[in-house]
This record gives structure tokens, sequence and C-alpha cells, in this order.
């Protein structure tokens, strides 16, 4: 096993006792790390692999920013696939980079903000397939003119107290947890 995995691990760990009530998701994420066969962290593992996202939030923690994403039709955090990268707090990193073309974005804790597993549905050639999704707190730096990339719609500055009523699940939650901080 990778040191970043292991590290991967404990982090895992720790969100299970920081979120008890989230502990079986995690749970589903340490079996993903364990299995063997297909790297989940490609895209190869067809049936479910990991992915790392940003809870971007601007630099006074009121808002957080939101891409309307292209293919999946709905406001979501920024993020994307890890695509061989075990350190997927760098891969939300560098989402969160890429997709707002913010600058000056930097990680607030190594610590894992949010899990969420979710079914992205058959496109194309691609066969509908599960999403491991590893969430990060991102916080932007007094530049906030982002830059709308080609997986978006749109992006948009939300507070995050709207988010928290209005958003699906995954999203009220990460916003609660942001507000209850």
């Amino acid at each position: 096993m990778l040191a970043e995995d292991l590290q991967l691990r404990r982090a895992f760990e720790d969100y299970s006792q920081r979120h008890p009530e989230h502990g079986e998701v995690a749970q589903a994420f340490l079996a993903l790390l364990d299995e063997d066969g297909v790297d989940p962290f490609t895209r190869q593992r067809l049936t479910g692999h990991f992915t790392g996202s940003a809870w971007l939030v601007s630099c006074d923690g009121q808002r957080a920013l939101l891409t309307h994403h292209r293919k999946l039709q709905r406001w979501l955090q920024l993020g994307g696939h890890a695509d061989g990268d075990h350190d997927l707090a760098a891969v939300a990193l560098r989402e969160a980079e890429e997709e707002s073309g913010l600058p000056g974005l930097r990680l607030a804790s190594a610590d894992i903000f949010d899990l969420d597993r979710h079914w992205i549905p058959e496109r194309k050639e691609v066969p509908g397939h599960w999403h491991y999704d590893v969430r990060y707190v991102v916080v932007a730096g007094d530049n906030e003119a982002f830059v709308v990339s080609e997986e978006s719609l749109e992006l948009a500055w939300r507070p995050v107290a709207e988010i928290a009523a209005d958003q699906d699940e995954s999203m009220r939650r990460m916003a609660n947890r942001w507000l209850q901080r």
C-alpha cells in the first residue's frame, strides 16, 4: 500500500470518528481503498472510483462557489476524477483551480470535510458507475473573479445559508456542516 493510501486510510478513520452518523459511508470508502483489482483512483475501474471535490468558500467564509455542471445539469461543488493521483486533497485543489480559474486558492485543512457516494448515469460509451467523492475545504483569496471552464454551464457564488435551504441532500449536508463549524 502506498504512503498516500495509508494517509487516506487514517483520514477516512478520522472522518468516521468525527462524523459517526456517517460511519457507514466511511466504511464503504475504506472497502474501496482495500479492494484488490483495478486501481480505484482511475476511471478504468468501471463500477466506481475515487473523485476529489472542493467545498470552495469565499475568503470571508460566507459564500461557496458552485458549478452548474454541464453533463449532470445540476448545481454542484467543483471537483473531478483522480486520474491515478492518490492524493485526493491535491486532486480537489487542482480541480478547483482548473474549474474556477481563481488564483490563490488554498486548502483549509488536510482533513476530509465530507464523503459522498453517488451514482453517475451511463453516458455514451461510459457505463453507469459510482463516484466515491472525497471533499475538502478550499478557501479563495481576495480575487473572486472566476472563469467558467468547458465543464460548466455557469459558476456562481452562493450564500452558504441559501445552499443549506435549497440544494439536494449532499449539498445541504456540506452547507450545514460549514455553518456549524
